[in-house]
């Protein structure tokens, strides 16, 4: 672990690959910590030439944390963690990759510092500050789950590993059957990286504090739109209107992938962004 100080927050990271190949930065989505993104994805991704990095966001992990429901920051606050990383590790620029919230915050990044931003991928994302019409969300069935947290016991290890469990089979898509085990195993392992795990739910309470309407089209940088057609979430029509509406974005859709980075699509996410970034092992364009 790599630790950087943002101000009073400090964030942990961890980087793979060769430092002096093109950087990529991978921002995870919200209440997820590092270990979102699976180790495969993250090592294969260094061995194709990408120097990467990924990171705890504050309020998971091994980073800074607040206790539930004092979240005194905004999303934007979130952006320059990420800028903070980038600072930490001595990258003028880098590839970034973002999931969720992590796309939200990816386009913050692409608007206000296009400079730092050498290409945009969003995985399972939904467009800033949406102004057209209504796009659908988030399924009745994951947020009836979420709304079970109320009664929620986070001293009993048991019952928390079961929400999160639940939480990922609520995001899976039909493309396999869902491997509840697998789940287990990634709520433990977040569990024993936190000593305060309902603080990850902080993300649910946040807003923004500039105004981003309609301003995702302008974002000049390339873009690759990943999106898995099953997503409960974030539905793929999410995707398809970012892809859509940005000139030059290119959209990736994985039948059968819900909200979700499952084993069965690594290879063809990896092979998308190697390509896409130009990795080739070469010359590093992001310093």
């Amino acid at each position: 672990m790599t630790y950087i100080q943002n101000g009073d927050v400090r964030i942990a990271t961890q980087a793979f690959g060769t430092p002096g190949d093109p950087a990529l930065i991978m921002v995870m989505g919200a209440t997820a910590s590092m270990l979102s993104w699976p180790d495969a994805l993250v090592e294969a991704l260094g061995k194709r030439g990408l120097f990467v990095i990924r990171f705890d966001h504050r309020d998971t992990g091994e980073t800074t944390t607040v206790p539930p429901g004092a979240a005194d920051y905004v999303v934007e606050d979130m952006a320059q963690d990420v800028l903070a990383v980038m600072d930490g590790y001595g990258l003028a620029r880098a590839h970034v990759v973002g999931m969720s919230l992590g796309g939200y915050i990816g386009q913050m990044l692409a608007l206000e510092h296009p400079n730092r931003v050498a290409s945009l991928t969003l995985i399972a994302s939904e467009p800033l500050g949406w102004d057209g019409a209504p796009l659908p969300h988030i399924s009745d069935a994951f947020m009836a789950h979420f709304s079970s947290m109320a009664d929620l016991d986070w001293m009993y290890e048991d019952a928390v590993v079961a929400f999160l469990s639940g939480m990922d089979q609520l995001s899976a898509g039909t493309g396999a059957p869902f491997d509840a085990g697998a789940a287990e195993a990634r709520a433990r392992a977040v569990l024993a990286r936190t000593d305060s795990l309902a603080s990850m739910f902080n993300h649910g309470t946040l807003s923004t504090r500039e105004d981003w309407t309609g301003r995702f089209r302008e974002i000049a940088v390339p873009v690759l739109v990943i999106h898995g057609v099953d997503d409960p979430v974030l539905p793929i029509e999410n995707g398809r209107a970012i892809a859509g509406d940005i000139a030059g974005a290119r959209i990736v859709e994985l039948d059968g992938v819900g909200h979700e980075l499952p084993d069965r699509a690594l290879g063809r996410i990896v092979d998308e962004i190697a390509r896409f970034t130009g990795a080739t092992g070469g010359a590093d364009t992001t310093r």
